[in-house]
């Protein structure tokens, strides 16, 4: 990890323990072109076609500041396939035009983003510099799924004001009914599944004029790639699947023992440095300590808020802790703060996991359409949402899948085929990657879908968690890999220079 690397991650959990606050500004240089942009007549500016569609100039945010261009459109399909003149949907569509002219390859793109829940359009720019070598000949194209980012998005608020008890079955599932009737009044929840994206996605390949498409999917987005795939063979030049989820998964039941095995991993770290070791303790014994201090008697913590500044109260509960390792854990970067955060709090000092518990379920419910997320589990895994003994003595425990299950049973559900959880099994083309560390769809998943895959090939990253494509040299293989179409003949001997993250032993960084 580089000097610049410590230094963000240190500044974050002291912008969430003082309360620095992390505004967005322009930087002095941007002022004056604003202002000059602002102030200039207004001019119509040219529309582009690619094949049916008819594209007008935008710009996508992108978390690093400034702003990705692209083409914008909106494709309007029937919410209903059954129904085709009941209501439509105006589905938001970005294309990122292959950056040098000449020699553009006729397939394009389709990129699907993860969740279930995630926006194409909002997650995809931190990720476009992966994608930099692959843009030279080939065009992207970000679909909003229906029921997110600018698709009809179907965003709830099920997070409360975080004080009552995590075991509050009756709160939740009342929340639950809320947003779904609200949700109801614009959207009927029943057409917002993985199959309904697929079918939206081979229609906006017919717009585009083109004879195949190539897929690249991120976690959720694996699984719209294979279905896609097993009902569209002859659309799919290749498919790329990153953090896979297997179709046989049910998606309810993978979080806990997976979390678990990931932080053996990754708290192993600190327990092979000695200094980490020596001032830090065992970070899992660590963690139970303090989950089990959280059950019997949760305090009431006065902290700032790091996205207002505001002083607040809030009590800590083991469900707050638990969520927060367990999104930590997703990018093990982030996860080497955890021993030093989990060992201050069981010293009494509770305010750092409080502030950044609460940032983190802010920014989540921000960036995922809750929605639509129940719309695709309850329709898709919701039947098979059941506890496990695996799952006994786990961070997590049973609480996800129950509170899943609860949801599950009051939200509406749609239809899908009888062989959706059938493995894919299918001669396109397919490079597979997977994180070492990945706490929810580790590398046993991508070995699972490889089998069935003649033309495929699994590449496992050391040390890597969740979402690898932008790690080491990832993005030249896969860009390597899109234009062959030959997994098998990658030189992946690259990604030996791959380092394992060292853990922090205090909020300056690791030991010198």
């Amino acid at each position: 990890m580089s000097r610049r690397t410590r230094i963000v991650l240190a500044f974050a959990v002291l912008a969430a323990v003082f309360g620095w606050r992390l505004l967005h500004r322009p930087a002095p240089a941007e002022a004056p072109k604003q202002a000059a942009l602002a102030a200039a007549p207004a001019t119509t500016v040219p529309k582009r076609k690619y094949g049916a569609l008819e594209f007008s100039p935008c710009a996508l945010p992108s978390p690093a500041g400034g702003a990705l261009e692209a083409q914008c459109a909106t494709f309007e399909v029937a919410e209903n396939p059954a129904a085709p003149q009941g209501r439509k949907l105006a589905l938001n569509l970005a294309w990122l035009p292959a950056t040098e002219e000449a020699d553009i390859a006729p397939d394009p793109v389709f990129f699907l983003a993860g969740g279930p829940g995630q926006s194409a359009t909002e997650s995809y720019p931190p990720l476009n510099s992966a994608f930099a070598e692959l843009r030279k000949h080939r065009h992207v194209l970000l679909l909003d799924q229906r029921g997110t980012g600018k698709s009809n998005p179907l965003s709830c608020r099920l997070d409360g004001a975080g004080d009552e008890t995590d075991e509050d079955m009756a709160v939740a599932v009342k929340r639950v009914e809320t947003c779904r009737d609200e949700l109801s009044k614009r959207a009927d929840l029943r057409f917002y599944t993985t199959t309904d994206a697929v079918r939206d996605l081979e229609a906006l390949r017919a717009a585009l004029g083109a004879g195949q498409v190539d897929l690249v999917g991120v976690s959720y987005g694996t699984r719209v790639a294979q279905q896609y795939a097993m009902r569209h063979p002859e659309r799919t030049r290749s498919i790329v699947l990153d953090s896979v989820v297997p179709n046989t998964l049910v998606l309810g039941n993978i979080f806990a023992r997976n979390l678990d095995d990931a932080l053996a991993l990754q708290f192993g770290l600190c327990e092979k440095d000695a200094t980490c070791r020596d001032r830090l303790g065992d970070p899992r014994k660590e963690l139970d300590r303090l989950l089990e201090t959280l059950r019997r008697d949760p305090p009431l913590v006065r902290y700032r808020d790091a996205r207002t500044g505001e002083q607040r109260e809030q009590r800590l509960r083991a469900a707050h802790v638990a969520g927060l390792v367990r999104m930590y854990a997703y990018m093990p970067t982030v996860a080497t703060l955890l021993p030093v955060l989990i060992h201050e709090a069981n010293q009494g000092r509770y305010e750092a996991l409080v502030a950044l518990t609460r940032m983190l379920y802010g920014e989540l419910e921000d960036a995922m359409a809750m929605g639509m997320q129940l719309s695709v589990v309850c329709s898709e895994d919701g039947d098979g949402i059941v506890r496990s003994s695996d799952d006994d003595g786990t961070v997590l425990g049973h609480e996800l899948t129950d509170f899943l299950a609860a949801q599950c049973k009051v939200w509406p559900k749609g239809g899908v085929p009888a062989d959706f959880h059938a493995p894919l099994a299918t001669g396109v083309p397919a490079l597979l990657l997977e994180g070492e560390y990945d706490p929810v769809t580790p590398p046993r998943y991508g070995e699972e879908v490889a089998k069935s895959l003649p033309n495929g090939r699994l590449l496992v990253l050391r040390g890597q968690g969740h979402n690898v494509i932008g790690a080491g040299c990832m993005p030249k293989l896969f860009a390597q890999f899109v234009e062959k179409t030959d997994a098998k003949a990658l030189d992946a001997g690259c990604l030996d220079a791959l380092a394992y993250a060292q853990p922090f032993t205090s909020y300056n960084g690791w030991n010198p």
